[in-house]
């Protein structure tokens, strides 16, 4: 599930039924967020200093109902250190057509970064040093639970073409460390590649394969 096999092909696979995957894939998503609330709870005696943090866009079902994902990451040794998915309206040529087809769809991304930040107050200094892009909306939501935290922004420059457009055409990425991961979560979640045909079909699948895919990333992919 994190190395870019989708529920169907991994029932193919195994030669099971894709009900039993589907099973398997909830009861493993379950216990990857208790390994790594554990994990994190552990880090919390070591609390960092800097941290990196911004937001993936994917959608539901269709183009027409996008969902964004925040990510913090840190910024040494790349491991994730939370992830929440929201709800968002579409933007753009696409705006119209979604108010037209499914109603005003809320933004949620607010709720989002306030579950993100405040899940992090146990494994980060209150005055640690925040880098982002420079989202307008980011300030008032690190403020409410890092007051006295500093944040720099830096403007996000133009996707490359590896990476999944993720990571930049830069000489030098101040947020290389957090572009990195989104290559990764692109390259590795089927769901996330851009131009596939397997997507999520509603937020609690994406919330558990992303679930899987930090435990992996941050148990195997980036070992202590």
């Amino acid at each position: 599930m994190a190395s870019t096999v989708s529920q169907r092909r991994a029932a193919i696979l195994v030669g099971v039924d894709k009900k039993t995957v589907v099973r398997y894939f909830r009861f493993i998503a379950n216990e990857c967020a208790r390994r790594e609330k554990t994990r994190l709870i552990k880090h919390g005696r070591d609390r960092l200093k800097h941290v990196q943090f911004d937001d993936l866009e994917t959608f539901e079902h269709t183009k027409l109902k996008p969902l964004s994902v925040a990510l913090a990451v840190d910024p040494n040794t790349r491991k994730i250190l939370g992830i929440q998915v929201s709800r968002m309206p579409a933007k753009g040529s696409l705006a119209r057509k979604s108010i037209e087809k499914y109603g005003r769809r809320k933004d949620e991304r607010k709720q989002g970064w306030n579950r993100l930040f405040k899940g992090l107050v146990s494994t980060v200094i209150p005055d640690a040093e925040f880098l982002s892009d420079q989202n307008p909306h980011y300030p008032a939501a690190l403020k409410k639970y890092f007051p006295f935290a500093k944040h720099a922004v830096t403007p996000g420059g133009r996707g490359a073409v590896t990476g999944q457009g993720e990571l930049k055409k830069l000489a030098f990425d101040p947020l290389f460390a957090l572009n990195h991961t989104c290559a990764m979560l692109r390259a590795n979640l089927s769901r996330l590649i851009r131009r596939t045909w397997c997507t999520t079909k509603n937020i609690r699948g994406l919330e558990d394969h992303l679930a899987i895919y930090v435990d992996y990333h941050n148990r195997v992919l980036t070992p202590e």
